[in-house]
């Protein structure tokens, strides 16, 4: 046999191999749609490509947003393995099982018994770098709004940080609607909004979360407590509409796990016992 028909026959024997494997390696190939509030950007990514790694069979896409256009997203039907809400309003509007004061549509796209309370996050007082109005608490900014001499930027009330803002305030006895009207809040459609107004220096300072100020290289002057604005949970569960629950349920366990937990605290999360 001449080199020309040598070559012909193994380039012919080359695209019938291609033909042949790529159906077997596209059903082996396992891809995961996650929905994530954006505090969860930067650790999430990271933690993405450690499981893909170990993993080679599976791919993660990840979509971040506040948690209330994600729970929407959902809702109207995108496709979805696995939501992890910044709040648990957002989850208990898609779960069944919630109480039906809040899950008032009696939706129901949580996969029965994988939801879990993930992450605790901080809401946490920043402000620019060299701090130009010296703020230094909460209780120091409850003062401040209240004579008008400082500019706060806050979630807005579809953000569950923006919602966090608004029982601090409440805390404080502050009106929100006469603050905005007074001129003294901006607001963001998501936590990392807030943290680039802040990082940028275009307002005084923000309420965000602890995991984000670290993410953003911010100063946290102060930090919620409980009695402020409640504990700063993250629930996550695999959706119904799953088309891979196992491989999801894989993933949210892991996530769990030591290696992922080293991952979150780290950068301020603090990992919640599983019972």
């Amino acid at each position: 046999m001449n080199t020309r028909k040598t070559i012909a026959l193994l380039t012919a024997l080359a695209l019938a191999l291609t033909a042949f494997c790529a159906p077997v390696m596209a059903e082996n190939s396992t891809e995961l749609i996650v929905f994530a509030a954006a505090s969860m950007t930067e650790t999430l990514t990271e933690l993405k490509n450690v499981y893909e790694s170990a993993n080679p069979g599976v791919s993660i896409v990840l979509s971040f947003e506040s948690s209330g256009t994600l729970k929407t997203q959902i809702q109207e039907g995108a496709e979805c393995d696995i939501f992890i809400s910044a709040g648990q309003k957002q989850m208990n509007q898609l779960d069944k099982a919630a109480d039906p004061s809040v899950n008032t549509e009696g939706l129901d796209f949580v996969l029965e018994g994988s939801r879990i309370n993930l992450l605790e996050n901080k809401v946490a007082l920043v402000v620019p770098e060299g701090n130009p109005k010296g703020i230094e608490s909460f209780t120091q900014l409850a003062e401040m709004l209240k004579a008008g001499t400082v500019f706060m930027a806050m979630g807005n009330s579809d953000v569950p940080v923006g919602q966090y803002t608004q029982k601090i305030l409440a805390y404080f006895e502050l009106d929100e609607k006469e603050l905005a009207n007074a001129g003294v809040l901006t607001y963001g459609t998501n936590v990392k909004e807030v943290t680039t107004q802040v990082k940028a220096a275009s307002v005084d300072c923000g309420v965000v979360y602890g995991t984000d100020a670290y993410s953003a290289g911010l100063d946290v002057m102060d930090t919620a407590t409980a009695e402020m604005c409640g504990q700063v949970i993250y629930p996550a569960a695999v959706l119904k509409g799953s088309k891979n629950p196992e491989a999801a349920q894989a993933f949210l366990t892991w996530l769990t796990g030591e290696e992922a937990s080293a991952v979150f605290s780290s950068v301020g999360f603090s990992p919640v016992p599983q019972k």
